[in-house]
């Protein structure tokens, strides 16, 4: 296996994580990235990942940032970003991910746009599947939440598209960090009687996760809705305003209830696609949850209430404690560094 970089070009975040020869994390970065306000912080992502990560001969590229706003169409996307990356890493091997055709040359990306597109899911999948054998695989991000069936050491999707993953509930639009409030629920339980939430982006489920006190600080890079701080009391005052109050309206404990309801009818949100998936023949209570990205702790939470075992992608890894479970939430970014090194190219065939 080579020393290599895998990076998951990300529409809010660029992750990039590098292994040594023996597949071993050596470090991992994570920046923010909004795409959707230019290119330029792209760039500026990639120079501080390569300054924190060091030079290397060998990238594999992954990306779902050919989503972002700035560009008309996914094709666009994916050609802007592939080009991007490619000027950043003169000189280099750089392989782009192509989901289910493996790994192809930058050259290539116009010919599999389908294939590349929002396919850094497919990567963490088929190492899972490698590791584990058998269970589902729950990667719970910032923004969504892929949920993918592993079966006979293979990963056994129904959707490979947005489109098809949205259709078969494999793909869930919800994450522990920029996901609106009101996303979450239409209405909650408040001074004793079911009230609506506005309908307005007044609050983050940052702002509820960090009232539960789960949300890593670490992992906590967006922007607010609002663009104040973070703090407990900024995060209850933004929380107050989805039920038309203000902070002082109620006591802080109030707010900390109403974050804990709404985290739980998140988690009870991606319990009905993960139920959907099982419901495919595959029952097994022996079947464990496979945790990877930021969201960790929820699918830890899920698995208890599912009465299921649970398994960290961290613990699947090879490295210190700490850059395991850094990795774990850039799972995608370690999986195609992992599968680009060569050492199980037979799970993402290269085309090269």
């Amino acid at each position: 296996m080579t020393d290599g970089i895998g990076w998951d070009l990300g529409g809010a975040h660029l992750k990039a994580v590098r292994l040594n020869e023996a597949g071993h994390v050596l470090s991992v970065v994570q920046w923010p990235c909004p795409l959707w306000r230019g290119l330029s912080y792209l760039e500026q992502a990639i120079d501080e990942s390569l300054a924190s990560l060091g030079h290397s001969r060998h990238h594999a590229v992954t990306m779902t940032g050919e989503l972002a706003d700035i560009f008309p169409k996914r094709s666009e996307g994916v050609a802007r970003l592939v080009e991007t990356i490619s000027r950043k890493l003169p000189g280099v091997e750089l392989k782009i991910f192509a989901g289910r055709h493996g790994f192809v040359a930058p050259g290539a990306a116009e010919e599999n746009v389908s294939e590349i597109a929002s396919a850094n899911w497919l990567a963490s999948a088929q190492y899972a599947a490698h590791r584990c054998g058998n269970g589902i695989l729950v990667d719970m991000g910032s923004t969504t939440t892929d949920i993918v069936l592993l079966h006979d050491g293979s990963a056994q999707p129904l959707g490979f598209s947005d489109a098809e993953r949205l259709t078969a509930e494999e793909l869930v639009y919800t994450g522990v960090i920029r996901t609106p409030v009101m996303a979450v629920a239409h209405r909650v339980p408040f001074d004793g009687q079911w009230q609506r939430l506005t309908a307005e982006h007044f609050a983050t489920m940052a702002d509820v996760h960090r009232l539960t006190g789960n949300l890593d600080t670490a992992h906590d890079m967006a922007e607010t809705a609002d663009g104040a701080g973070k703090s407990l009391q900024e995060s209850s005052r933004r929380l107050a305003r989805m039920v038309g109050r203000d902070l002082d309206d109620a006591a802080m404990d109030r707010w900390v209830e109403l974050a804990f309801f709404l985290a739980d009818a998140q988690l009870q949100d991606v319990r009905v696609a993960v139920e959907r998936v099982l419901s495919r023949g595959m029952e097994d209570e022996s079947l464990p949850l496979i945790g990877a990205g930021a969201g960790r702790f929820m699918v830890r939470e899920l698995a208890r209430q599912m009465r299921r075992d649970y398994v960290d992608f961290a613990d699947l890894l090879e490295g210190t404690n700490d850059l395991k479970a850094w990795a774990a939430v850039c799972a995608p970014a370690f999986a195609i560094a992992w599968l680009a090194g060569g050492k199980q190219a037979g799970l993402a065939r290269e085309r090269l």
